[in-house]
């Protein structure tokens, strides 16, 4: 507006009206973005569940004394059989390996997460930020955008649910991160330890996915056969987004049911 003057004023007044316009439109897309790129990037917060992670922790440091005197004992009564033997000295060494890892798990967890927040970072930061707002490119974009700009808010309110649900779990899973330590070290419950760190690192790790998926859309929207569809091509990044996250934290967990109950049918063929 400080360039408008009594010579310009006819080619000033509608780019100001435009970018006035641009303006309200996208009011409700900037902190709904900034929600998105925030959930997206930075590292999920696990302080308020580091005393339940710690009672976890003493909880299952109780199982340790049995496990190891489990060991101990199979190895003494194995006698000569060299086979036993040996099944007694991998047990044990599990067991160690298993207590390490319990001991550690809260770093472990934490240190995931620092590594998906920060290559997701990184990746996000390669995408103009104008791209997720309206803009005025062309007649035809503009037009679209007057069209689709409702349905553009709904798609970005139902990626901010999505990942404030993902946001959730990871948190929440560093107290399950522990138990599935536990359990994928007790053969009768490992298929549940691992259903439990394939959920976990989906979670975790599904961001970066995301980011990829942007960052990709980002570019095709500046192919010449696209910038006149921009506002579709963003509608089916975020559409893209949200499909692939409901997919792979699902398909996690229905695949590892699948094995769970593959395994419990045949435990139960055999006692029949």
């Amino acid at each position: 507006m400080a360039d408008c003057g009594l010579t310009n004023l006819a080619s000033c007044l509608p780019q100001v009206f435009f970018d006035y316009l641009l303006t309200i439109l996208n009011a409700p897309l900037q902190p709904l973005l900034t929600f998105i790129h925030n959930l997206l990037s930075e590292p999920v917060q696990l302080q308020l569940f580091t005393s339940l992670w710690a009672v976890i922790i003493y909880v299952l440091s109780m199982f340790y004394a049995f496990l190891i005197i489990y060991a101990g004992f199979t190895f003494i009564i194995s006698g000569y059989d060299s086979g036993k033997r040996e099944n007694a000295k991998s047990w044990l060494r599990n067991i160690v390996i298993m207590i390490i890892l319990i001991q550690a798990s809260f770093f472990i967890y934490e240190l995931a997460i620092e590594l998906s927040s920060t290559t997701t970072a990184a990746t996000l930061s390669l995408i103009d930020n104008k791209f997720f707002l309206l803009t005025i490119d062309n007649l035809t974009n503009v037009g679209l955008e007057l069209i689709f700009a409702f349905f553009y808010v709904l798609t970005l309110l139902f990626t901010s649910l999505v990942l404030v649900i993902r946001y959730a779990i990871v948190a929440v899973g560093v107290v399950l991160f522990p138990l599935a330590i536990f359990f994928y070290f007790i053969q009768p419950l490992k298929q549940y330890g691992i259903l439990i760190l394939n959920f976990l690192g989906v979670c975790i790790f599904i961001t970066f996915l995301d980011a990829i998926i942007l960052i990709g859309f980002s570019k095709v929207a500046e192919i010449g056969l696209f910038t006149n569809f921009k506002i579709l091509v963003m509608l089916s990044a975020f559409t893209l987004v949200n499909c692939l996250m409901f997919f792979l934290m699902f398909f996690s967990i229905i695949k590892s049911a699948i094995g769970v109950g593959t395994k419990i049918a045949s435990l139960a063929s055999k006692l029949a």
